[in-house]
């Protein structure tokens, strides 16, 4: 019972986190969301920086068992494709927490999360070698050092755009998550013959 509870919290704060954010996510409205006591949640969590970190330790082993998934035989770039189109699904259906970036609380909690950290090591290596074999294989530029890309592709999942254009009501989720994806691979100059 414990454990589906936990399950239920963190299911709640991913979904709060990725409606609201951290900032306006409060822990009055995840334990109304629940169904339980402020005070029994915090049984389970101490704090809110707590809830927002095991939602992102749910989050990145959720990743990790996308990367599984995405087929072997692919080139490179289509993996990446195929995991950054994944994460911005994720957003599209409230299932990414939006985080702040900088001077924020949660930073240190995260940071001294072994469980967060050893799953972000993990995902970067990952994504780092499908850059790298790109890069090698002329696939996408070799003038930007791996870092910056792998970074850049992190920001997809938590891109405003993605929720701006969604908001607009012109585009399906999928249509959303194809114009990203080619902005993003493709970028925004023009190239002869290209339509």
């Amino acid at each position: 019972m414990h454990q589906v509870r936990e399950e239920a919290i963190v299911q709640t704060v991913i979904r709060l986190l990725g409606e609201k954010g951290f900032d306006a996510m409060t822990v009055d409205e995840v334990a109304a969301a629940v169904g339980i006591a402020k005070a029994s949640l915090y049984k389970h969590f101490p704090g809110k920086e707590q809830l927002a970190a095991a939602a992102m330790v749910h989050v990145v082993r959720r990743a990790l068992q996308f990367l599984q998934i995405v087929p072997p035989d692919i080139s490179p770039v289509d993996k990446l494709k195929s995991v950054v189109g994944w994460a911005m699904s994720l957003q599209l259906a409230d299932e990414m927490p939006a985080l702040p970036s900088r001077n924020s609380s949660l930073r240190p909690v995260l940071l001294g999360n072994s469980d967060y950290m050893e799953g972000l090591r993990a995902l970067g290596e990952q994504l780092g070698a499908w850059i790298t074999e790109a890069q090698a294989q002329g696939l996408i530029t070799a003038s930007l050092p791996p870092q910056v890309i792998l970074y850049t592709l992190y920001a997809r999942a938590c891109d405003p755009v993605v929720g701006f254009l969604k908001q607009g009501s012109q585009f399906s989720n999928a249509q959303i998550v194809d114009m990203v994806l080619r902005s993003s691979f493709e970028g925004l100059n023009s190239r002869p013959g290209s339509a």
